[in-house]
Formats: C-alpha cells, sequence, structure tokens
C-alpha cells in the first residue's frame, strides 16, 4: 500500500484523518482513496518526475492529491486561488504543468489561462466539483476527480518515489519563480524520506496530535504546519475560509492540539467580543505558531494572556524553512527578537561588500543549513545565485544582528518585499503591471503601515505631463490593475507624485519614498 498512509489505515483505520467544511475522511479511506488516486493518475500518462499543480480551497482533496504526489514522483504547485488568469497562465508555463487540479469555485479564471497559449503544455483538467464549474468542464482535457479515483486500483502502486511541492514565490525583478527543494521530487528519493523530515516537526508540535488549518494550503508555512505533522499520524480539521468564532469552535470540538496563526488572524482573535471569548476552553490546544509577518507586541501580549505561554513565533521562509523560533516566555523577555537560530543553521551577517560583521553589528543576514539542504530557483540560475553568497548560504533578504544572547534580530528589509497579512508582495510585478497603464510615465510601489495587516500596497504614481490627476483616474488605475493581477496585490492606495527619484543607474529609491510613512513608528518592517 502507499508507503506513508498504510501503517496509520492498519493502526487506527477507523480514526478521522481529514475533516473539511463539507465531510470526514478516516485514515482507512485516505489510504485507499491515495492508492486509487496513484494509480488512476499513471493511467492518464503521468510519470514520475512530471510536474502537476493544484487550485483548490482547503479541503480534504488537497491531502489526498498531497500524498499521492508524495508516492508517485510528481512535483507539484500549489496555486494562490486569487491569482488572476494572466498570472495563473503564466505559471502554468513556466512550471510546464502537465495535469491541472481544479475546485470549481475558480473556475473562470482557471478557464481563461487555460484558453492561453501559455496552457498549452496541461494535457489533463481534473475537476474537483465542489460547485458548478461549467467552463473548465468545457474544455476537451477534462475528467472528473472522482473519475481517475473510480478508474484506478486500489492495490499497492509499484515503484513509489518521491514527489513534493514546488511554491512559487513573487520575484523581485517580476514574475514569481518556483522554490526547488528537496522535497520537490525528481531526485529519485523513495516516499520515506518524507516522513524522516516531518518527523523533525515533533520539535514544534505534538505527534501524532490533531492540526487546525485555519490559512491557505498553498501557502508553505500553512503546508509545513499541516501536511508534515499529517505524514507522522495527525489529523487535520481544516477551515477553508478564516472565521474566528469559527476557529474556536473547531478547537473546542475536535480537541485541536497545534495551530499555524499569522498576525491579522491573531488580531482578529483578540478582537472578538468577550462572550465569544469567555465561552472558549481551548484546553486541548498545546502549541500555537506565528510566523510570516511581525506581529503586533499588543496584540500578542493580549494573546498570551489569553491562550497562556503557547504561543511561539519562528522566522524563516519558503526557501530556507524555519531558521530560528522564540516562545512566549523568551519574548516576553526580549520582545522584538525572532529568537535563537535552530541548532542547523549557522548565521552569517555581512557588511555590503559582503564580509562578516563584528558580534552584535547589523548588516544583511545569511544562513547555512548545516544539513546540507538548499534551493534553487525553477528555470532562473540568475536569481538563485542573486540569493545565495556562495553555494549554501543564502538569504532571506533581511537586515538584523546577533545579540551577545545568540538571539536573531531583524531591523530593516533590504529586498523590495513588502508581508501584508503574512502574504509576501513584491513591488516589482505590480510596478510591471501599473507602468503599462497609458497614463503612467513612472511609478513606485512600497509598504507603509497597516494596522490590520501590517503592511498595505501602496502605489506612487507620476504622470505624463498632459495627464490630470483626479480621484477618477485613480479609480480607473485600480479597476486596470484588477484585471491583471490578483487582489492581494491591488494597492490599497494610489497617490500622485511629480517625480519618482531614480539612482544615476536608473534604480529606484524607495527610502526617501517609504520614509515619511513610517515616521514616528518604531519598525521599519
Amino acid at each position: 500500500m502507499a508507503i506513508l498512509t498504510s501503517t496509520f489505515a492498519a493502526d487506527c483505520g477507523s480514526d478521522i484523518a481529514l475533516v473539511d467544511d463539507a465531510r470526514t475522511v478516516t485514515w482507512a479511506q485516505l489510504d485507499t482513496r491515495v492508492n486509487k488516486l496513484i494509480n488512476g493518475l499513471r493511467a492518464t500518462g503521468l510519470k514520475t518526475g512530471d510536474t502537476v499543480a493544484v487550485i483548490a480551497g482547503n479541503q480534504c482533496e488537497w491531502f489526498e492529491l498531497a500524498q499521492a504526489c508524495a508516492h508517485g514522483g510528481w512535483t507539484y504547485v500549489p496555486l494562490n486561488w486569487h491569482l488572476v488568469a494572466d498570472e495563473l497562465a503564466y505559471v502554468l508555463e513556466d512550471a510546464g504543468v502537465l495535469a491541472l487540479f481544479v475546485d470549481q469555485r475558480f473556475d473562470a479564471p482557471v478557464a481563461a489561462a487555460l484558453a492561453d497559449p501559455r496552457g498549452a503544455s496541461v494535457k489533463t483538467v481534473v475537476g474537483i466539483a465542489t460547485s458548478d464549474g461549467a467552463a473548465v468542464r468545457q474544455d476537451a482535457r477534462f475528467v472528473a476527480y472522482e473519475t481517475v479515483i473510480a478508474s484506478g486500483s486500489a492495490d499497492e502502486p509499484d515503484e513509489q518515489m518521491l514527489g513534493g511541492p514546488m511554491f512559487y514565490t513573487s520575484g523581485t525583478t517580476g514574475r514569481p519563480k518556483g522554490v526547488r527543494g528537496m522535497l520537490s521530487g525528481g531526485m529519485s528519493l523513495t516516499p520515506d524520506i518524507m516522513k524522516l523530515v516531518a518527523s523533525g516537526f515533533s520539535q514544534f508540535v505534538p505527534i501524532p496530535g490533531i492540526t487546525l488549518l485555519c490559512g491557505p494550503f498553498y501557502h508553505s508555512a500553512q503546508w509545513a504546519f499541516s501536511f508534515l505533522p499529517m505524514i507522522n499520524g495527525s489529523s487535520v480539521v481544516m477551515q477553508h475560509k478564516y472565521d474566528s468564532a469559527g476557529v474556536l469552535s473547531l478547537i473546542d470540538e475536535y480537541g485541536c492540539t497545534n495551530v499555524h496563526l499569522v498576525p491579522t488572524q491573531m488580531k482578529r482573535l483578540v478582537d472578538l467580543p468577550a462572550d465569544k471569548k469567555q465561552a472558549f476552553s481551548g484546553a486541548s490546544m498545546l502549541a500555537a505558531w506565528h510566523g510570516a509577518a511581525p506581529c503586533p507586541p499588543a496584540v500578542k501580549r493580549s494573546l498570551i494572556e489569553w491562550w497562556g505561554p503557547k504561543i511561539t513565533e519562528y522566522y524563516g521562509s519558503t526557501e530556507g524553512s524555519i531558521i530560528s523560533t522564540i516562545s512566549s516566555a523568551e519574548w516576553l523577555d526580549k520582545g522584538g527578537s525572532v529568537g535563537k537560530p535552530l541548532q542547523q543553521f549557522e548565521v552569517i551577517v555581512v557588511d555590503d561588500q559582503d564580509q562578516p560583521v563584528a558580534q552584535g553589528a547589523e548588516g544583511t543576514l545569511y544562513f547555512r543549513n548545516k544539513m546540507g539542504t538548499d534551493f534553487s530557483y525553477h528555470n532562473d540560475e540568475e536569481k538563485t545565485k542573486a540569493a545565495h553568497l556562495e553555494p549554501g548560504v543564502f538569504t532571506t533578504g533581511d537586515v538584523g544582528y546577533v545579540d551577545d544572547d545568540g538571539y536573531l534580530w531583524l531591523s530593516d528589509r533590504k529586498i523590495d518585499m513588502i508581508i501584508s497579512g503574512g502574504v509576501n508582495i513584491y513591488p516589482a510585478e505590480i510596478e510591471g503591471v501599473l507602468s503599462m497603464h497609458p497614463s503612467v510615465d513612472d511609478v513606485a510601489v512600497i509598504g507603509v503601515p497597516d494596522e490590520e495587516f501590517g503592511e498595505s500596497v501602496k502605489a506612487l504614481v507620476q504622470l505624463f505631463e498632459n495627464v490630470v490627476p483626479s480621484d477618477e483616474l485613480k479609480s480607473e488605475i485600480l479597476t486596470y490593475c484588477r484585471g491583471l493581477l490578483a487582489g492581494y496585490k491591488v494597492p490599497r492606495s494610489i497617490d500622485f507624485i511629480a517625480l519618482v527619484p531614480r539612482t544615476g543607474t536608473g534604480k529606484i529609491q524607495k527610502q526617501p519614498l517609504r520614509a515619511p510613512f513610517w515616521e514616528g513608528h518604531q519598525r521599519r518592517i
């Protein structure tokens, strides 16, 4: 049977493995469906090393697919369901996607992407029918998800090989790029390697436990904090659309032991009415992890006071995984630090000439995983090289320092990135879209303080000389952006400015543009 599910099917087959908004799946059912899915997909022509993509909500099918890919040797690309057709078509072509799995709630943009010439690489479109998806269903490549499962044998799949995710992360020079790591597939490894990697998560969450997934599975952190515990026997209870009161109900109803949160979710939790908070037991919750963006201290302190000292922060990235952690007690003592690096990470701080700085001095942060793992950007050797000081030594683009006690502190962001609601947004992609508007002569996109989301996207637009600035023009530009960018990338605000400052080499000078908006704030990111 499937290597990663067979043991649990035999030992606790009637126990619940997955819960979503619509159904539950036991471990025995999961094992059977994964076997049938592997065999059914192989019958469609998928071979070890091929790449597929998935655009789906938080639902049981996502975990079935992730398990199937982990045994079939397929690289899977989790697609952000907020992407518009142009963005989807780009990823389909860049990743060389052969099979696309579609939750039909996202029918319209997917159908448009498939009709785009860049969607021609897709040979099979598998519809996950959570709702009507007429446009995708009309595609000649369409087959229903349950039809694939029904066509597959429940027998043990032959030649099980490791496959895994390739997350697309936006780039500083425009389009996003896929991050390839050890688990992405194509390295002639067997699925049991995944179990060894996942076992490392026992230092973060109780395993086996009951994971609550309340953020999108397409995000690398949400994937790691749900799928990896599941590999070692944790069941997963999931919520598709985040709802704070619903989170509390699910924790108590299913006895959830661990959850991953982003600061925006934390704020919405502490902002709940008093009666909702008082009705919450939370006795089962043992570990609440948060990361992705700086959390306002008042919000974090309030959640610690409410939930107790079980709130732990981590610092990391899609490329580098978890680099450092800080417990509630440590944070109360060293508020502002992102904790001590994990034992397997070496921190290297360098100046602008890439030379090491003295202990406690500020510089660009680089990291080396002592286990020898590294990453590359799919189809982009130049970007891969730019992210490394040398092979195996990578940067997240942050500026910071390590204090005398060994704690890591972040002071600024060197790369041109905005983090809004825990989501990475790269201005270059937005600037590329805005620059094509007929009224825009030049543009700079920056992150400005936002009480709820940490940062929000602001566009500073220089108009052509004959164009008159107006509120109507702002609305027109925003409408234009919505047709080409996912909603979370569309600027929250637009300011018209006389001149976008650039260096002699043409680089936008972002710091003087950002400074007035961050004046009076204790943080720069």
